[in-house]
């Protein structure tokens, strides 16, 4: 046993593979950290759990909701069938190398709010201080859930806030666009529900109203927080991956799972460049 539940237990069974390693500390999301082999603590909207992959089975340790079984079929994409996702990835061979590679990855469903501040905050930076500045981000002005878990700010605390309340986060300049987001957000200037609904050129150019967002950051919100599948956000590496193994581009019957194709070529193209080179 990986792990022993001292709160409320929910358990998952697992249709396809879930691996929590590649799917959680990919960069599509930074409030999780391996707390022991295995298994994950995190914070998703107001809960804070534990995470594991046992014998075919996802455990989520610490969420006593009534509705806790369909919050996190719904954020681990439990509901889509990544079966048939695979199937239709593999029928091309340079897409069946990077699923082969890493099958268990899965596309999140964060909240919009939150994946756009993630993101904006994302740019020119790492992981690693990424998810440092959202855990001070989180600390001073989320809700305390207990156990030194906080949850994500809502778009009308931090509209209230100044650049001079930002300086501790340490972003830099981002302060000044998480801010124009929030006070976008909160005043209704910004409807995320809205974006939502919007066509994708639409919806993109909705959110690069927001000071400082340009397109990447705008393709990662909607990925990652409005999962708009058939969105693949651009960087160094799906820029390099698609170069070399798919400089045609995407084949017709993948464009619309684009963004979880993209999901599967960057990890190989990050973690296995030398895939790239032919190696």
């Amino acid at each position: 046993m990986l792990h022993t539940p001292t709160s409320a237990l929910t358990i998952l069974p697992l249709e396809d593979a879930l691996c929590l390693d590649q799917t959680l500390h990919c960069g599509q999301a930074f409030r999780w950290r391996e707390i022991s082999p295995g298994v994950h603590r995190g914070v998703a909207g107001d809960r804070a759990v534990s995470v594991w992959v046992q014998q075919g089975y996802l455990y989520v340790s610490g969420d006593d909701a009534p509705d806790a079984e369909a919050f996190w079929r719904n954020y681990f994409d439990l509901n889509t069938d990544y079966t048939a996702i695979k199937t239709t990835l593999s029928a091309h061979p340079p897409l069946k190398a990077a699923v082969d590679y890493a099958p268990g990855i899965r596309l999140l469903r964060q909240g919009a709010f939150e994946a756009l501040i993630s993101f904006i905050i994302s740019q020119n930076n790492h992981i690693g201080r990424i998810g440092a500045i959202i855990e001070r981000l989180c600390e001073r002005w989320g809700e305390d859930l207990g156990g030194g878990a906080y949850s994500f700010p809502t778009p009308e605390r931090l509209a209230a806030l100044s650049l001079p309340d930002l300086a501790p986060l340490q972003a830099g300049y981002r302060d000044k666009y998480l801010l124009d987001a929030a006070v976008r957000v909160a005043s209704g200037a910004l409807d995320l529900t809205e974006v939502a609904a919007l066509p994708l050129a639409e919806a993109r150019a909705a959110l690069m109203e927001i000071k400082g967002v340009g397109i990447k950051v705008a393709d990662c919100a909607l990925l990652y927080g409005f999962y708009r599948a058939e969105v693949c956000p651009m960087d160094v590496w799906m820029k390099r991956g698609m170069a070399a193994l798919l400089p045609e581009g995407w084949p017709e019957s993948v464009r619309p799972i684009a963004g979880i194709a993209q999901q599967y070529l960057f990890h190989y193209a990050r973690t296995c460049p030398e895939a790239l080179s032919g190696g």
